[in-house]
């Protein structure tokens, strides 16, 4: 199978190639040329093991990729998760289960795509001999768990920024707390969208780029997008058959990664009820699924940190499919987006596609409270943001992006209960190495350079 940017100027890529660019060189993100029907295939992956079903998936796309070799990579990928599940079931009443997706290495979903990410990357290395430089801007989540997918890797360096003081402080110590010499936790002013917005120039910048072997652990890396569409598959396989079609997924998101592995499950065969966007106060995709407007606004803090954001990139994959895999017109969307910071959607079927919510601080608070009281589940401020308006949705599986124990402030403010794991209090023993950088292009690659020289002295 080939991949083709959503932009369409780029040459078709393979697997490797797209993820090892990560973004497309024409600014746009790399798709598959056509997404495989699996509506027959999908009934005999029943009772595969996470790893199993995997693979299963994946080398419909990672077809440059030895079947077994790929097996071999999925599984050490999977081999660090602490539920023997990976990604449990969790059923709350008869209405509503969660998807727990923090039993990976940093207790996030991330955890999922960027550790199987890191086996691709050192496979790479291995491959060509050529080290690498890997470049990320997290909200709080993606850093800890592409450092963790990344950590001892040879021939790796990891670069990552955040927004200084707009991640909870546990997220902040998995990034700055790993006492490795080839992590660089870069703490940038102002927000994700600054720091994704001069991770982008950085790519774009083809000659730098290729001068230090750049490569992209983001989710416009197609890698990420495609192994969490498996967690979709894995949830709705476990669901009794008559019970699938009825089924919402609701989805706490920010970056649109995360819903959009989903809604991608869905066009290959995975037959739903629909899917539901989940946001807080920044709720720029809320917006858009109410009304077609998609306008870019001041970031705003919030008790769940890492939907903290207005510009979500993987926007633009919906876009590209939703407009019939019309390049053409995708550019153009993105053009206006870029110079205008909005775009009206017109099509009902477009804004239809997807049902949304918004959920502010003081109702995170009462979910929080109320789920406890309820059903004695204690949910992180992110998946908090999915109980809203459920009323209306026949059957809803709700996925659990983070551990509580990832926010234990607001969930001892809010609940009076101390929320901890063994994997952060190991970190609260260590010193914070932390870089503070302006989030301009030229500063972010002076660093990545300065790294490089000092390497070779």
């Amino acid at each position: 199978m080939k991949f083709v940017s959503t932009r369409g100027q780029t040459e078709p890529h393979s697997f490797t190639e797209a993820v090892k660019v990560g973004l497309a060189p024409d600014g746009g993100l790399f798709v598959p040329e056509s997404l495989p029907d699996l509506s027959e295939e999908l009934p005999s992956w029943k009772g595969k093991s996470y790893p199993e079903l995997c693979h299963a998936f994946l080398r419909h796309f990672a077809t440059d990729i030895d079947r077994d070799e790929l097996k071999a990579l999925i599984d050490d990928a999977y081999s660090h998760f602490d539920h023997k599940d990976h990604a449990p079931l969790v059923k709350l009443d008869e209405k509503i289960s969660v998807l727990e997706l923090f039993h990976g290495p940093t207790l996030a979903f991330k955890d999922f795509a960027l550790q199987l990410l890191g086996k691709l990357y050192e496979r790479q290395v291995a491959a060509t001999g050529e080290s690498i430089n890997v470049l990320g801007a997290t909200s709080g989540d993606t850093g800890a768990a592409a450092i963790s997918g990344l950590l001892g890797k040879e021939g790796v360096d990891i670069f990552i920024l955040y927004p200084d003081g707009r991640v909870s402080p546990l997220q902040e110590r998995q990034m700055t707390c790993t006492e490795d010499p080839h992590v660089y936790p870069l703490s940038v002013t102002g927000s994700f969208d600054d720091a994704q917005a001069a991770l982008k120039e950085v790519f774009g910048d083809k000659q730098f780029s290729g001068e230090v072997n750049l490569s992209a652990v983001n989710s416009i890396n197609l890698a990420r997008i495609l192994a969490q569409c498996v967690y979709y598959l894995y949830a709705w396989l476990q669901l009794p058959d008559d019970a699938r079609e009825k089924t919402t997924f609701v989805v706490p998101t920010g970056n649109f990664g995360n819903i959009l592995s989903g809604w991608m499950a869905s066009r290959m065969g995975m037959k739903v009820a629909g899917f539901r966007v989940a946001t807080n106060r920044n709720d720029i995709l809320d917006r858009f699924f109410s009304s077609g407007n998609y306008s870019v606004g001041d970031v705003a803090a919030s008790l769940a940190p890492s939907m903290d954001i207005q510009v979500a990139s993987n926007f633009e994959r919906f876009l590209y499919y939703t407009f019939g895999q019309n390049s053409e017109k995708t550019r153009s969307v993105m053009a206006q987006l870029k110079d205008q910071n909005a775009f009206q959607a017109d099509d009902r079927s477009v804004i239809r596609s997807m049902s949304s919510s918004r959920m502010d601080d003081a109702e995170i608070r009462e979910t929080i409270k109320s789920v406890y009281q309820k059903y004695n589940y204690i949910v992180d401020p992110h998946t908090a943001c999915g109980f809203k308006d459920l009323d209306a949705l026949e059957h809803c599986l709700i996925l659990s992006t983070a551990h509580p124990a990832k926010f234990p402030d607001v969930i001892e403010e809010t609940l009076g209960l101390e929320s901890t794991h063994p994997t952060l209090e190991t970190l609260k023993t260590r010193a914070i190495v932390k870089h503070p950088l302006s989030p301009d292009v030229d500063s972010i690659k002076e660093f990545i350079a300065s790294k490089q020289s000092s390497d070779q002295q």
